[in-house]
């Protein structure tokens, strides 16, 4: 007589063990990941923030006593399209993203809104406080949600709006200037600060249009595309410099004040360091993490800015500022949610 034969539970025991141990372990080195990828955020846009706000704002002084201030916004920008170029180019040798088929008048196009973008919210340091300008450049959702409405005929839900007055509410709060300010304050409400965070809102608005086009039309890898955006830039702007002269005043003040070199090229480095971590955040874990941290650090930036610099900040501008920074964070959730169900539902 032949005995059915009984299975090894020992044998299951092991294999349920091995497998909670193997997912344990890719959960350890998930989030030990995410820390990783969260701290370097963090850390390089802070020490972008506090060295971006040193040398726009600082006070430089000469061997004669005599205080002066850097004014070189071409100069800055080109140190920085240099080394994020760099950067993209090491990151295609070493992770061989393939063929680019992206046509060049489109990187053209590409690369003139984003140095725009970077010139205008560069330059704006020198008529506004370095919270006012992290404040200005975190308000992205409204001119895209305005621009979608008004020519792609796009449709948002009641939610999307309330986001969207909370951040409006919040910004009001922040740049209303009380009685008590002085005259000149109070007819310049929008001064040339403000048009200049306006002006490279938009920019970005245009800039992220033509990196849609170029990853629905071509699939351009994000390789690809920060390298020849910073290469045409660097065109773009060493025309600049040698039309315009300030390439040689640049190299005057560079004699004088030889320090802001090393802070000019850690500047850039950091910059491009946060890209890389903020690209492999959005890779590993997902936009809606990525959005997530880097509103957070947005917000600990002007923290550190008020803390480290003393740009004074009242009451009502801090509410101001919650205000946003919550808007923007229901946005990047709400919004990130509404794309990932109409995607399962397609």
């Amino acid at each position: 007589m032949i005995h059915p034969r009984t299975p090894d539970t020992s044998i299951q025991v092991h294999i349920e063990e091995d497998s909670v141990i193997v997912s344990g372990a890719k959960m350890e080195n998930n989030r030990g990941k995410l820390a990783l990828c969260a701290g370097g955020i963090f850390f390089c846009y802070l020490v972008y923030g506090i060295l971006q706000e040193k040398i726009t704002k600082g006070i430089y002084i000469t061997a004669d006593g005599e205080k002066e201030k850097f004014t070189f916004t071409l100069a800055l920008v080109f140190v920085q399209c240099i080394i994020n170029g760099l950067f993209a180019r090491t990151a295609m040798v070493a992770f061989k993203p393939g063929r680019d088929s992206t046509p060049n008048w489109l990187y053209v196009i590409c690369s003139i809104t984003y140095l725009g973008a970077m010139l205008a919210s560069n330059h704006s340091l020198q008529h506004v406080t370095y919270p006012t300008q992290v404040l200005g450049k975190s308000i992205k959702p409204i001119p895209v949600m305005f621009l979608g409405v008004l020519l792609a005929g796009k449709r948002y839900p009641m939610a999307k709006y309330l986001c969207v007055l909370m951040i409006v509410m919040g910004v009001a709060l922040f740049m209303y200037k009380d009685k008590k300010a002085s005259i000149s304050d109070q007819q310049h409400f929008i001064g040339i600060g403000e048009l200049l965070l306006l002006a490279s809102l938009t920019m970005d608005g245009l800039t992220g249009a033509s990196q849609d086009k170029m990853r629905g039309g071509y699939q351009t890898k994000s390789w690809h595309m920060m390298f020849n955006m910073n290469l045409w830039s660097m065109l773009w702007l060493a025309i600049g410099l040698l039309a315009s002269g300030e390439l040689f005043s640049f190299v005057q003040f560079v004699q004088r004040h030889p320090s802001v070199v090393f802070n000019m090229f850690t500047f850039s480095i950091a910059s491009a360091l946060g890209q890389t971590f903020i690209f492999l955040t959005v890779t590993s874990f997902g936009p809606l993490m990525c959005s997530i941290i880097t509103t957070t650090r947005k917000f600990f930036t002007i923290l550190g800015s008020v803390l480290i610099f003393g740009n004074p900040m009242i009451g009502r501008q801090w509410v101001g500022t919650l205000l946003v920074f919550v808007g923007l964070s229901l946005d990047s959730i709400y919004g990130k949610e509404q794309k990932q169900k109409e995607q399962n539902k397609s």
